[in-house]
């Protein structure tokens, strides 16, 4: 005789209350942003780390550079090599997440839950500063084996590597979201990223440059950065840190404003 069964009752869960601001799906973008470069971490860390030590290398021992501010060169060399990996990894995490998201078509995963603008850029954003901290932290050990590595302030630094990484972040969005291929990033990095980059001060001060290209480096964010970077763990400046501290900062917001409003009008992400 077949006993029996008593049907199994599942409980419909309640709808989760959201709220003005929709934490819980912020946070699982974040995380998705960073397992995305956890998971092949010899490529997005390790191998960025690498490269800056070869840097490093070459520029220190190849070729016979003075102290500079009264530091070995190859101390002077760290802090600005240290920063061009955050800002290098910083801008490299949102512009690939986005675009191949577009381009494989499945950025609409990304759009169609309940997050708003501020959600998703901030979700974005904090992803690409946290690889780029990543990867300047590891960076910075694996240099320290060839370099002396000096604090003259904590807080500057922790300033300007987030600020930094923070506006290469937002940088990465809006070009990913502007373009529509790989060609188009490439033209990004390649005509704009990379020229800012090596006009940063990162390899030299900038009072070793022509006129003209000084006179490019003033109005260039990187420099800022880099510069004021390099006061945190040397205390040696090229331009007053408190004109830093405010271009920095004001990159800064002029970029999350720009993403925003990329964001909050679907540009080139809802048609």
């Amino acid at each position: 005789m077949k006993r029996a069964t008593t049907p199994r009752v599942f409980e419909i869960p309640y709808p989760r209350s959201v709220g003005p601001i929709n934490y819980r799906g912020m946070f699982e973008l974040y995380l998705k942003e960073v397992r995305r470069f956890t998971k092949i971490w010899t490529q997005t860390v390790l191998a960025p780390s690498i490269t800056v030590i070869l840097f490093l290398i070459v520029f220190s021992y190849a070729f016979d550079r003075p102290s500079v501010g009264g530091v070995p060169f190859s101390d002077f060399l760290v802090p600005g090599l240290i920063m061009m990996t955050i800002i290098q990894n910083a801008f490299a995490n949102t512009s690939s997440s986005i675009l191949i998201a577009k381009v494989q078509g499945n950025i609409v995963d990304v759009l169609m839950p309940p997050l708003g603008p501020v959600e998703l850029l901030f979700a974005w954003s904090f992803g690409a500063i946290t690889r780029g901290l990543a990867v300047g932290f590891v960076a910075g050990l694996i240099m320290s084996v060839f370099a002396n590595i000096h604090f003259h302030n904590f807080w500057l630094i922790l300033y300007f590597s987030f600020t930094g990484s923070m506006f290469m972040a937002f940088a990465g969005i809006i070009g990913a979201i502007w373009a529509d291929k790989f060609d188009h990033m490439a033209a990004v990095t390649n005509f704009v990223i990379t020229p800012l980059t090596f006009l940063s001060g990162t390899f030299y001060t900038i009072d070793r440059l022509p006129e003209a290209l000084r006179f490019i480096c003033n109005y260039n964010p990187f420099f800022y950065v880099i510069d004021g970077f390099r006061y945190g763990f040397l205390g040696h400046e090229t331009i007053s840190i408190n004109i830093g501290i405010l271009v920095t900062g004001l990159t800064s917001v002029i970029l999350m404003l720009i993403s925003y409003g990329f964001v909050r009008t679907g540009y080139k992400l809802k048609n």
